[in-house]
This record gives structure tokens, sequence and C-alpha cells, in this order.
């Protein structure tokens, strides 16, 4: 996993990126979260879509919930970078609307808009 550190209005900011899904379900989050954040003392953290499992994406199996959750409850600012206009779910694309309108958890097309969102 590449991880970079960036600072933004006084915040560090973690962008990860790998070429494995490292999200798939709570454990997997729960790791995640304790290892970027114990590394990097950040917590505000963007993460690349393609290192998340594609059942994440599919809300009837609940693993968006359980696993954005988890950085809910460890005060984790995050940010999946991605494209999302290939999903075409209306369910999908509302949770990703009401996402990006709150301060915890938002879906993002690049890095810099990521480091926007969590700065």
């Amino acid at each position: 996993m590449k991880i970079k550190t960036i600072q933004a209005n006084g915040h560090n900011i973690t962008i990860a990126n790998t070429d494995t899904i490292v999200l798939s379900d709570e454990q997997s989050a729960l790791d995640f979260i304790m290892t970027i954040s114990s590394e990097t003392n950040s917590n505000r953290i963007a993460l690349f879509k393609d290192a998340i499992s594609e059942d994440f994406f599919k809300l009837s199996t609940g693993i968006a919930g359980e696993i954005l959750q988890k950085f809910i409850n460890y005060n984790i600012k995050f940010a999946i970078i991605g494209d999302f206009s290939s999903y075409t779910s209306k369910p999908l694309k509302d949770f990703i609307y009401e996402c990006n309108q709150g301060n915890h958890i938002f879906f993002v097309s690049s890095e810099q808009e990521a480091i926007d969102k969590l700065s």
C-alpha cells in the first residue's frame, strides 16, 4: 500500500492507494483505520475506490453501512476517490449524494477534491 500524508489547512490528510482490496467488511475497516491512523497520526483518510470490495456498492448487502459506521465511530473523516458514474442504482446515487452533503464521508472524483473536502 502506498501512503502519503499531506498538510492542508492545519490537518494531516492521508491518501492511501493499493492494488488490493483493503475494505471488504467491518473488521477490515477497523484494521485499516487503526493502521493508517497510528502510522500517520491522521484522522482524515482518502482511499481509492479500487481498494474497496464491489459488494460495498451494492447497498442491499449492508456492507457500506457497516464499514462507514466504523469511520464515524472512530471520528475519521473519509473520502473515497473514484469514478462512480458507472453505477446506475438510484439508492446508491442517493446514498452518495447524502454522504456528500455531510461532514464525515465523501465520494469524490479526484485526489485534490478529497483534500479539499477533508481539509
